[in-house]
């Protein structure tokens, strides 16, 4: 990361509570973090190699996955934040290009830039509008550790289904078409395939 840009965006509490965090977290399914190093232009932050790459990149391959193999991945992610939240961390973040998978097909989270230290609630309105929660996108009331179980959910949908509940048909639309959705409209259940339940 040029730290030029990181001070430029006003992002320099941000990386370092990112960097702090990652230091302070080791579980199987988070991303592993060696260590962070700069020089005159650029602030480096050491992570594991994870072979496997992106899940997203397979999903998008695959269209979605079978539910024996969504299983598998929702009780990984679902260690991965009951770890985060028994640090007292709200991760923030959970969707498909933060998950990569390491050389045995194992998830991990990765990119913990909007991971927080939560003793009650807080208040940014921060992710993807996609995966955001209800109480995230009202703001007055603050959110807590809520809004990372909504995310799941969300995922796990997207991953049986192949979309989001809330997709916006056009991503050039304003975020605030896809806040109106998740606050107002109904959840779209669609019946799967009897071969998708394996």
């Amino acid at each position: 990361m040029a730290i030029h840009d990181i001070i430029k965006l006003n992002q320099v509490t941000h990386v370092n509570d990112e960097r702090t965090i990652l230091g302070n977290v080791q579980h199987p399914f988070i991303v592993n973090f060696y260590g962070s190093y700069r020089d005159n232009r650029y602030l480096y932050l050491s992570m594991e190699f994870l072979p496997g790459g992106e899940l997203f990149s397979y999903f998008r391959q695959v269209g979605r996955f079978y539910e024996p193999v969504v299983r598998f991945f929702v009780c990984e992610i679902t260690l991965a934040l009951e770890y985060l939240h028994s640090l007292s961390i709200v991760y923030r973040d959970l969707k498909l290009e933060n998950l990569v998978l390491d050389r045995t097909g194992h998830v991990k989270l990765t990119d913990l830039g909007f991971a927080k230290y939560v003793q009650d609630r807080t208040y940014t309105l921060c992710g993807t509008p996609e995966y955001l929660a209800p109480e995230m996108i009202l703001a007055a009331g603050g959110h807590s550790f809520g809004v990372d179980w909504y995310a799941l959910g969300i995922l796990t949908y997207e991953l049986l289904v192949g979309r989001t509940p809330f997709a916006p048909t056009d991503y050039r639309i304003h975020p605030s078409h896809t806040f109106t959705k998740i606050l107002h409209a109904p959840i779209p259940w669609p019946t799967l395939p009897s071969s998708h339940h394996g």
